[in-house]
């Protein structure tokens, strides 16, 4: 009989179970994700149109929404047609290296949109606490560096999971209690130590998307400090609104995020179906609600699509 592993090593399949104990519930479940999932591609094309094709949106800030948009785009298509599939087909099956791949591409946007988060930060902070210099600070080359950097910086830190989980091998188990590939969730089959997978994983994460959340932290105190010791009332409640939608948006972003990521390591009397089902929802929720909060809470993006209709 054929053996299910690959080269006696690595298997051909795996099989992800969806969300095990909550198989009553898939069609309601598959339903919500797949509304969530077409509300985050309007609403990210959309943005993406504005700031495209309406020329008082070419701004930096307007620049990293772009960027932020594209992430949005790109997070939930690695996850959710794979999910749905699970959902409504039983379509279980995936390849080991479709597997591979579909890992990649979620860690890599995932450490990229944080990059992103920050640079956008730092946006603020400077337009808020150092608006003489914004202009200076924010031209196009240094704007192109950033998302060279952002792009680099996500490459190399999610390509040595490739090279970990390769050089694993696996046990008989080929099932993935999951909706997607993820780096543990995968070494979690192997047969081998994957004490170095684990240590890479959490030294990865601290100084990604840790480090970024941190900065985006500090950030956020000293412009509140800045807009706190500003004389005019109105200079101090345009400079709120200005951030009120990137706080809501990295709050969407890191919270559900770092809940799953420490709930995954340490929260072994968390129901994994609740653990899995987080997941998803910090994939999809981000992607849905970004271009809402931004068109609501940004005055130009609300004029633009007045002009559009009007």
């Amino acid at each position: 009989m054929r053996s299910t592993l690959n080269n006696s090593r690595h298997p051909s399949t795996f099989l992800l179970l969806g969300i095990p104990g909550m198989e009553d519930c898939y069609n309601w479940i598959a339903i919500l994700f797949c509304l969530m999932y077409i509300m985050a591609l309007i609403g990210n094309f959309s943005v993406l149109f504005l700031i495209v094709f309406v020329s008082n949106l070419h701004e930096p800030m307007y620049i990293f929404l772009s960027m932020l948009s594209v992430t949005d785009l790109i997070l939930p298509s690695c996850a959710l047609p794979k999910t749905l599939g699970i959902f409504w087909f039983n379509s279980k099956s995936i390849s080991f290296h479709g597997c591979l791949t579909q890992m990649f591409f979620i860690h890599f946007t995932y450490c990229l949109e944080s990059a992103i988060l920050l640079a956008m930060a730092y946006d603020r902070y400077v337009a808020i606490c150092d608006p003489l210099r914004y202009a200076v600070k924010f031209t196009n080359i240094v704007i192109r560096n950033i998302a060279v950097l952002g792009l680099v910086r996500s490459f190399c830190l999610v390509v040595p999971f490739i090279y970990l989980l390769h050089r694993l091998s696996y046990c008989q188990n080929i099932n993935v209690p999951h909706t997607y590939c993820e780096h543990m969730g995968i070494a979690k089959l192997a047969c081998s130590d994957v004490t170095v997978n684990i240590i890479y994983g959490l030294t990865a994460a601290i100084s990604s998307v840790g480090l970024d959340a941190a900065l985006v932290f500090s950030s956020y105190v000293l412009i509140l400090r800045t807009v706190l010791n500003m004389n005019s009332l109105q200079a101090r409640q345009k400079a709120f609104s200005t951030c009120t939608a990137h706080a809501c948006v990295i709050t969407f972003f890191y919270v559900p995020s770092f809940f799953s990521f420490f709930a995954h390591r340490f929260g072994k009397h968390i129901p994994h179906n609740v653990h899995i089902f987080v997941a998803n929802i910090y994939i999809i929720l981000p992607s849905m609600l970004n271009p809402v909060i931004y068109s609501v809470s940004t005055k130009k993006i609300r004029q633009s699509v007045l002009r559009l209709f009007y």
